[in-house]
């Protein structure tokens, strides 16, 4: 049940997960470096899906989304070197370096029906196994074991849930509730 990809809405929390709504854009890698002399530039990938990212796709870039389209892409250890229309040579292309890329929301995967993205679960009413409402998922904790789900209750602490299966036991996409069974801490 853990999410797919991490969404990057206009107003995100200090994690990246939004804070409300459905996000526009899905960020998919983060530009490096510039290599050669004309126009490459290394991209960490941050999707699941990095197979669909082709020649002739359009990404947007930076925190105002501009708009460009791949043009050369290849593989280069776990990240790709690519160029984009436009950026003819190493100097144009620097002005990319540490930015964000992201494709539109619109264009993402489908899921299968127990993986979700991260802008799915945010906003999300969360309930125990006996139907009382325990809040609203306020903000997602990426982890190195598995994500965390942070409940803002009507009164009260937040409450952290392991995004794991023993733990979340039901999601409804449609419905926007999610069930879970809390762990019982000694």
């Amino acid at each position: 049940m853990m999410p797919a990809n991490h969404s990057t809405p206009d107003k995100t929390t200090k994690t990246g997960s939004p804070k409300t709504g459905e996000p526009v854009y899905l960020a998919i890698g983060k530009l490096q470096r510039t290599h050669g002399v004309k126009g490459e530039i290394l991209m960490d990938i941050l999707t699941d899906f990095p197979e669909r990212i082709k020649k002739g796709n359009y990404v947007y870039i930076g925190a105002h989304y501009r708009e460009y389209i791949i043009s050369t892409i290849r593989p280069a250890n776990k990240k790709y070197l690519m160029s984009f229309e436009g950026l003819e040579d190493c100097d144009q292309a620097a002005i990319l370096r540490n930015q964000m890329v992201f494709i539109k929301t619109k264009n993402a995967n489908v899921l299968p029906e127990d993986e979700f993205y991260h802008h799915e679960i945010i906003g999300m009413t969360v309930y125990d196994e006996s139907g009382n409402s325990l809040g609203t998922v306020n903000e997602i904790l990426v982890t190195g074991a598995n994500d965390v789900y942070v409940i803002s209750p009507q009164e009260g602490e937040e409450i952290l849930v392991p995004a794991i299966k023993t733990v979340v036991l039901s999601i409804d996409r449609e419905k926007r509730k999610m069930i879970v069974r809390l762990p019982e801490w000694d």
